[in-house]
């Protein structure tokens, strides 16, 4: 029996959407025979996961679903066990990067891969605590219909079952690597007030992202896809496509990778950013990797703190910092594109050496551009007002600072990938 890892990392309430994520394990078990181990990274506060553990105990015993709720301190304790069995160098600094004590999409999901290598998984699939499933005719649509069976399989097992192949004939023997779909609803980063004030900002800040010396018109070009997924259109009827799938394509809270892939490469580690989460998807197609793109869109939605007094600051600094991470990302994804096949061994697996080379080289990059990128901003964000020009205020203080983490980001995230497959051998054990 395949044993597989449903995973929802949370740290806010969310008890309907632990009732869903639970029915998607069940309709897995049931339709593809599967072992599904549903895991549930809570970090919330102690009156939300008590009630999260009361929605989790209420529900329904399912036939081959088995139903973990780690609080921080339970997951803290495994880290521990496996870093301490790995004998690794700096074991403090290693628990700090999988469970640090701010926000971090990719250290949620790092927890995850390592949690489902020491389960005996053979995939994690991860869902969001904001986001919900589609319904037709009645009934959710969940992604997990076209993640399993073929996740680290041979592509060509494959071709029978999807919509259409777009792969060329010499990856067919390679492994189906990733499985995913994007999302319908609001913008994946909540800054749709932002266009609504001003589509000229808007358009300003969004595309920063893109690297500094990219032309305007593929600049427009990429902010006018950014963030937007799959629009709004709802789910009619499945398509999949047997393909190298293109990261815009796809997005993290639909989402199932291969063992093959995580276990050997981690997700950047980094604090107080979105987009941390991103890597592997550039990974797997750069890699040559196949995937099925498939059109189980999940609803997308954004939880109101965002948007508060406190809240609002601090994402935007998210997003701030998100941009000053293209800088390095934008070198080690053209590094890796240029690389090609040549990022596999001759197992057709991920070789870690040359990824944690790249991020090191991407370190000693220099910062001029993201000088540029903060002068963009504050001059965007001052031209807002109200809140956004009370912001470019804070920022104005702390770009040193925020040079610094884009930086020091990039070296925790290489240091983790250098020491990732011994951490997961430890997992195992």
């Amino acid at each position: 029996m395949n044993r597989i890892c449903l995973c929802l990392p949370t740290n806010r309430a969310c008890s309907a959407t632990l009732t869903a994520i639970h029915a998607e394990a069940a309709y897995a078990a049931r339709h593809f025979g599967a072992d599904v181990q549903l895991l549930i990274l809570d970090s919330s506060g102690e009156r939300t996961r008590v009630a999260h553990a009361r929605v989790l105990a209420a529900l329904p015993p399912a036939r081959h679903v088995t139903v973990h709720h780690l609080d921080e301190d339970a997951q803290r304790d495994v880290l521990r066990r496996a870093v301490e069995q790995a004998g690794l160098p700096e074991p403090d600094r290693l628990v700090r990067l999988m469970l640090p004590p701010a926000v971090s999409y990719g250290a949620c999901t790092n927890r995850a891969f390592l949690l489902a290598a020491a389960l005996g998984c053979t995939s994690v699939h991860r869902r969001d605590s904001d986001s919900s499933y589609q319904l037709h005719a009645g009934q959710p649509v969940f992604p997990i219909h076209h993640e399993l069976p073929w996740l680290g399989r041979p592509a060509a097992e494959a071709t029978g079952t999807v919509t259409r192949t777009e792969l060329a004939l010499n990856l067919l023997h390679r492994p189906v690597s990733l499985a995913g779909a994007s999302f319908i609803g609001e913008l994946s980063v909540d800054i749709g007030e932002m266009r609504r004030l001003d589509e000229g900002v808007y358009r300003d800040v969004v595309g920063l992202w893109a690297p500094g010396d990219w032309p305007e018109e593929r600049r427009r070009d990429l902010v006018g896809e950014s963030f937007t997924g799959a629009g709004t259109a709802p789910f009619t009827g499945d398509h999949s496509t047997l393909t190298l799938v293109d990261p815009m394509r796809v997005d993290m809270c639909n989402i199932a990778f291969d063992r093959a892939v995580y276990e050997r490469i981690p997700l950047p580690p980094a604090t107080d950013t979105i987009g941390s989460d991103y890597f592997l998807l550039h990974l797997v197609h750069d890699a040559r990797l196949p995937g099925i793109l498939h059109n189980r869109h999940i609803e997308n939605f954004h939880t109101p703190e965002r948007r508060s007094d406190t809240g609002f600051p601090a994402y935007q600094r998210r997003f701030v910092k998100f941009l000053l991470s293209m800088l390095y990302f934008h070198d080690v994804y053209d590094r890796m594109a240029a690389e090609g096949d040549r990022l596999l061994d001759d197992r057709q697996q991920v070789r870690p050496d040359r990824i944690v080379g790249f991020l090191r080289d991407s370190t000693a990059l220099d910062r001029t551009e993201n000088v540029w990128r903060l002068d963009r901003i504050d001059t965007a964000y001052r031209k807002l007002g109200g809140r956004y020009a009370a912001f470019a205020e804070q920022l104005a203080e702390e770009r040193a600072q925020l040079l610094d983490e884009a930086a020091s980001d990039i070296e925790d995230f290489a240091h983790l990938a250098d020491v990732w497959p011994a951490l997961i051998e430890a997992a195992r054990t």
